[in-house]
């Protein structure tokens, strides 16, 4: 039997999400930061094509992009609500990085698995964050999948498209964890 990391199992078994409003100063510098993204990027990867990107978001970035959603929702003749969730998350953010989903034309890996790949890393940006010691949380909201937003905010082009925004900071107290998903209700076992 291979040997068992016991830790890291402990770890991804209590690993939950804290709300990025609710995060804090202090956020990772750049080494710490540099670390984090070097444990996530050793993600699947078949072809070892990186289809995906980062753009680190700090400072006035968050400020720009508030502005830019908001002006993105006026454009689109949202109400208030659709631009206050619009601007939510930059209006409070602090450090963030995006992971652009950038699929490379090879036939033999189809797209799928290459935006599957994208969003591996963002689930391992989230636990390399956690494991450092600081709070991570994945968002998106609408204007990260506008593709006129995602062009202007982010520099997407073609068929790069917006996997998640991570953001990192100091996590709040942890308050009590949400449900659990019943595995009884959600495996099947094949056999044969």
């Amino acid at each position: 039997m291979p040997a068992r990391n016991d830790a890291a199992l402990a770890f991804l078994s209590a690993r939950r999400s804290r709300p990025a409003k609710l995060f804090t100063l202090p956020v990772p510098d750049r080494d710490q930061l540099v670390e984090i993204l070097t444990a996530a990027t050793r993600v699947p990867d078949h072809g070892k094509l990186q289809p995906w990107r980062l753009v680190v978001l700090r400072g006035a970035a968050f400020a720009r992009l508030a502005d830019l959603a908001e002006a993105r929702a006026r454009a689109l003749g949202g109400d208030d609500e659709k631009i206050a969730k619009g601007r939510g998350q930059y209006d409070l953010g602090k450090l963030a990085v995006v992971v652009i989903a950038s699929p490379k034309p090879l036939p033999k890996i189809p797209p799928v698995e290459q935006l599957l790949s994208a969003g591996a890393l963002c689930m391992n940006i989230l636990n390399a964050a956690e494991a450092a010691g600081w709070g991570a949380n994945w968002l998106t909201g609408w204007p990260a999948h506008d593709p006129e937003f995602a062009a202007r905010a982010f520099g997407c082009q073609g068929d790069e498209t917006v996997a998640g925004i991570v953001h990192i900071g100091t996590p709040p107290e942890d308050g009590p964890d949400r449900p659990r998903p019943e595995l009884a209700s959600l495996v099947t076992w094949v056999e044969a």
